[in-house]
């Protein structure tokens, strides 16, 4: 009994957290998708250069709770709460994300294919549904959500 009541209040708590991840991200007029991750990170380079910062990604594959499709989840590098600037390597924080973990998504989906990218911080700007004020947070095994790996805005000088 104590067993199945510990269970129920794991899966409230749960329930609970995806509303509240949801109405954040609607107000910073993103797309929530929560999930668990099917493929680790991968570390993505890029040609592209801003301002002497090359801009790479974070790669991997997310099985959506909403929906059940396989997503292609792309976080940009230079939003990671730890960041080294011009790494060949993915952020430690990003690295860290294993296969099962669940997530917290809000950002932009693609507009062909089935994926999700903007993840991140819109920097201070007003979000706007082609900007949100994107996130990826973990979920802990209690079911409650971490704080946002894409927070920084330490780079947001590249877009000014």
């Amino acid at each position: 009994m104590k067993k199945i009541i510990f269970a129920l209040l794991v899966l409230s708590h749960t329930v609970w957290a995806c509303a509240s991840e949801l109405s954040m991200c609607t107000a910073n007029k993103g797309a929530y998708i929560s999930g668990t991750v099917t493929s680790a990170p991968k570390f993505a380079t890029s040609s592209t250069v801003i301002k002497g910062v090359r801009l790479t990604h974070t790669r991997l594959y997310l099985r959506a709770e909403q929906d059940g499709k396989s997503y292609d989840v792309a976080m940009g590098n230079v939003y990671a709460v730890d960041y080294v600037k011009n790494a060949t390597t993915m952020p430690r924080s990003l690295a860290a994300i294993k296969i099962n973990d669940r997530l917290s998504l809000c950002g932009k989906k693609y507009t062909s294919g089935t994926g999700i990218h903007w993840v991140h911080s819109n920097c201070g700007d007003v979000p706007t549904a082609s900007a949100p004020n994107g996130s990826v947070k973990i979920f802990s095994t209690s079911g409650s959500v971490g704080a946002n790996l894409e927070r920084s805005q330490n780079y947001c000088y590249l877009w000014d």
